[in-house]
């Protein structure tokens, strides 16, 4: 066994996983999963930069994150840094506070390095699975991009496109510096046309509707599922292979976008740091269900840091 440690930093979470690796499997025991809403992509699509206040959240991260990796004696590490960090200006500074904190370069990877790493940690567990039929469509939506890959056993075909919940909440819903909350109708117009121009993108790579499961990852399709079960709180072990209805993902957009900043906040379920973007990221996912004519989309906690993790072993 190789003890591992894989960290994930992206547009608005950074994550980290310490597992034992069998090399001869890849297979992951986990000793600790944990995330923080950092916003490192704070209005990174309008002034092109990392803001300090953003940096200063992630490098106190980074801190807490190096206490757990030392005090569990992790051999490897990997970090990986994705969408906010490839569009900034000035990301050399993000590197070198990432050094300093944990004696590692993060890897800046692209968007199709991403969706690799996202459909390994997606699908390495629904081998064998019978109820369900290949090829996969995995659908990673982030803070700043999202990635869409589908395959069998290996990826086919990928491609990453910049409507993330971050990105989309940002560049449509916010006025005046605060987002508009309930947004306007015209202003769910043009985050869809947004979505759907992006889609369009992505179809010229990735042949979407000849996919046969959708499987969800990240922080806004594994909240649509705890809002799908009116779970108490949230709960890992009941998200983690959810099936959730496009009826039902249809139900709750319509009430996100319709919901004021105060009645998302009282979802129990809901993450502090999710309140203000889960209505852009579940649009993103719904608007996929209805170009894939998907009836259902599988939900996975097992995502690209699990992906990060099994290329360590």
């Amino acid at each position: 066994m190789t003890r591992v440690a894989a960290i994930d930093c992206g547009t608005n979470s950074i994550r980290l996983l310490v597992a034992d690796a069998d090399p001869a499997t890849g297979e992951l025991t986990d000793l600790d999963r944990r995330m923080t809403i950092v916003r490192l992509g704070q209005g990174v699509d309008r002034t092109g930069r990392l803001a300090p206040e953003a940096l200063e959240r992630t490098f106190a991260a980074c801190r807490e994150y190096a206490a757990v990796i030392k005090e569990l004696g992790a051999e490897r590490l990997r970090f990986v840094a994705t969408s906010a960090s490839r569009d900034a200006e000035n990301r050399d500074e993000f590197v070198r506070g990432v050094i300093d904190i944990l004696g590692v370069e993060p890897e800046v990877i692209t968007g199709d390095q991403e969706a690799e790493f996202s459909f390994t940690g997606a699908t390495k567990e629904l081998t064998g699975r019978t109820d369900l039929d290949r090829p996969y469509l995995v659908v990673d939506i982030g803070g700043g991009s999202t990635e869409f890959v589908v395959g069998d056993d290996h990826v086919r075909a990928a491609r990453s496109v910049d409507v993330g919940c971050v990105r989309m909440t940002e560049r449509h819903l916010v006025r005046d510096g605060a987002v508009v909350d309930p947004p306007e109708p015209a202003q769910i117009e043009a985050m869809r046309a947004d979505i759907v121009a992006a889609l369009d993108l992505a179809e010229q790579t990735v042949p979407l509707r000849e996919a046969r499961t959708l499987v969800g990852l990240a922080g806004s399709v594994t909240t649509v599922s705890a809002i799908a079960q009116e779970l108490p709180e949230y709960d890992s072990a009941a998200i983690h292979h959810s099936r959730i209805s496009y009826e039902r993902v249809r139900e709750i957009t319509g009430w996100l976008l319709a919901s004021t900043h105060a009645e998302r906040a009282a979802v129990p379920s809901m993450h502090p740091g999710r309140v203000d973007v889960i209505a852009a990221g579940a649009l993103v996912l719904l608007t996929v269900m209805e170009r894939t004519g998907a009836d259902e989309v599988v939900v996975s906690e097992h995502d690209i840091l699990d992906g990060i993790g099994w290329s360590l072993a």
